[in-house]
């Protein structure tokens, strides 16, 4: 999948800076599958006059040769009907010292084919096989970049859908991670626990007799409306990969994630240290109101919170007026304050080297 030695990076539709790989994960009923990791190398700045001897010389002189510091990176997972685009946080990370990668999970974004149902699975464990992909390339690009004995602490974000895949599979898999920042994760259905259940028991049947079955609900485009250029936001999203009206509702994906939501009910025990950002207020309409342009318009924020203080011993919460579903999308002044303060938090847990 990864090769021996190599990595077949492709230059990435963002520019500059950025290339893809894609990664082979075998096939299903659909065809061949595929998830696609991104990159961002800035532009190395320039040595020192002397250094590279110096360092040189360090490793050969008696007594100085020191075991390698380690480098940390992170893999940013997107959310529902979405896909990599934030260019503010790659760079964002990689000035806080840190190698950023994002995963577009299969049949998303870059790793979407023709054919295939969007964004479909059967179970959210099935990304685990995307997840492990990622970060065994990651390993080897970084060691390929900075040598095979060089240490590499990864953590991860995620967004919305994005962050219940991340926060389940961080609790199935203890160890593997340093930190988790997850952005409006979504981790409980809009209303109740007992909506929830009531939900997931209507549509069991239909998930396991008809599990692509598409699901009739009204399409909305009010969170379209709050990022795109086009309306009120600031964003150019892609119309396929992140559409007007998002992906249709299918039984078998919804039952997945109420499944999801279930587990997390019960309490995880991720033992790393999680950062959860949303916004301070949501704004659930059937209507559109100017309220959404500065409030998250897709989930229930004080649900979100208080799921998020079950998936481990230390949960870090801020909350942010003005923001947006994706509090990363929101208006300049916002962005900047979540940067602010992510950055204070990353400064406790992850030191800049």
């Amino acid at each position: 999948m990864l090769g021996d030695m190599g990595l077949n990076w492709e230059p990435d539709i963002l520019g500059e800076g950025y290339r893809c790989l894609t990664l082979d994960l075998g096939e299903d009923d659909e065809g061949p599958l595929a998830a696609t990791l991104v990159g961002f190398t800035p532009d190395p700045v320039a040595e020192r006059p002397g250094e590279r001897l110096r360092r040189t010389l360090r490793g050969l002189l008696p007594g100085t040769r020191r075991d390698p510091e380690p480098v940390h990176a992170v893999i940013y997972v997107h959310g529902w009907a979405d896909y990599f685009f934030h260019t503010e946080l790659a760079e964002f990370f990689a000035g806080h010292g840190m190698s950023f990668y994002a995963l577009d999970l299969r049949k998303y974004g870059r790793s979407l084919r023709e054919g295939q149902t969007e964004g479909f699975v059967n179970d959210l464990s099935e990304y685990d096989a995307d997840l492990e992909a990622a970060m065994a390339a990651v390993r080897l690009d970084l060691r390929n970049r900075l040598g095979p004995q060089v240490p590499v602490r990864i953590s991860l974000m995620a967004h919305s859908t994005g962050g219940l895949v991340a926060s389940l599979w961080a609790h199935r898999n203890p160890g593997r991670i340093e930190a988790l920042i997850l952005n409006s994760p979504w981790l409980e259905l809009r209303g109740s626990s007992m909506v929830r259940g009531a939900a997931a028991g209507l549509l069991e049947p239909l998930a396991r007799m008809r599990p692509k079955a598409r699901l009739v609900l009204p399409e909305l485009d009010f969170y379209w409306r709050s990022i795109s250029r086009e309306a009120d936001g600031e964003w150019d999203p892609h119309p396929v990969w992140k559409p007007r009206m998002s992906f249709p509702v299918r039984a078998g994906w919804i039952t997945a994630v109420l499944a999801g939501h279930a587990q997390v009910a019960k309490g995880l025990d991720i033992q790393v240290p999680i950062l959860l950002l949303a916004s301070a207020r949501s704004t659930i309409a059937a209507k559109w109101t100017p309220d959404m342009t500065e409030t998250d318009s897709v989930l229930d924020v004080s649900a979100m919170v208080q799921r998020g203080l079950l998936l481990g011993p230390e949960v870090t919460v801020f909350r942010f007026d003005g923001a947006l579903h994706d509090v990363l999308l929101s208006a300049r002044p916002v962005r900047e304050l979540v940067y602010t303060r992510m950055g204070r938090w990353l400064d406790g847990f992850i030191p800049r080297p």
